[in-house]
């Protein structure tokens, strides 16, 4: 798992910066890109929080879970219980998937990654309760940085795509517009939530 700046940010970046769509985004903010922080359950953790709610929402979730927890890890959330977990704003769904993935970490959390494709990736972490289409690609976008992940399940890059092509109507559509930014359509999303929130995303 990579941390810091994707090895590939460069070439995305360069790429990208081109694109009549997406450049003048990309070129409004170039000393900043996608930052890895290499810890897998975090991450899974922090997408879990900002399921279905707003990014500030999720960030003072977020902050109240960092503060009743400490570090993030399976050992730390399994001395809570789900109802202490939901005391910092989560949902009870939540709370439980959260401490169920505590639990499962070691089933969770494979030592051959970089052999698996994109797909496979995203079916074994679909098979937890709790991780849906979302939040898998979110882990493949924010941990395991791979280059061409576009998740047409998340509302703000429907809205951002929307914004630079208002023709773009339905989610088909929007999906065949990113397929412009293969092979590197993570750093396209990364610039297009960029477009939508005065800080980076960060999962």
């Amino acid at each position: 798992m990579q941390t810091g700046k994707p090895t590939w940010w460069d070439e995305a970046n360069a790429v990208l910066s081109n694109d009549e769509i997406l450049g003048p985004v990309v070129r409004s903010y170039p000393d900043e890109s996608l930052v890895g922080r290499g810890d897998l359950f975090s991450t899974l953790v922090r997408s879990i929080v900002g399921q279905q709610i707003s990014v500030i929402a999720a960030d003072a979730v977020w902050g109240r879970l960092v503060d009743l927890v400490g570090d993030i890890t399976p050992e730390s959330l399994r001395k809570f219980t789900p109802e202490q977990l939901a005391s910092c704003g989560l949902s009870r769904p939540k709370s439980s998937y959260i401490h169920g993935l505590a639990l499962e970490a070691k089933a969770l959390i494979l030592d051959n990654w970089d052999e698996l494709n994109d797909e496979q990736l995203l079916k074994h972490f679909i098979q937890f309760r709790g991780v849906g289409p979302w939040t898998a690609e979110m882990i493949l976008i924010f941990t395991l940085m791979r280059p061409d992940i576009f998740s047409i399940g998340d509302i703000g890059l429907i809205r951002a795509v929307q914004k630079l092509v208002p023709e773009a109507e339905t989610k088909e559509e929007v999906l065949e517009i990113s397929q412009r930014w293969a092979p590197y359509r993570t750093a396209a999303s990364w610039y297009l939530w960029r477009m939508l929130d005065p800080v980076p995303v960060e999962y």
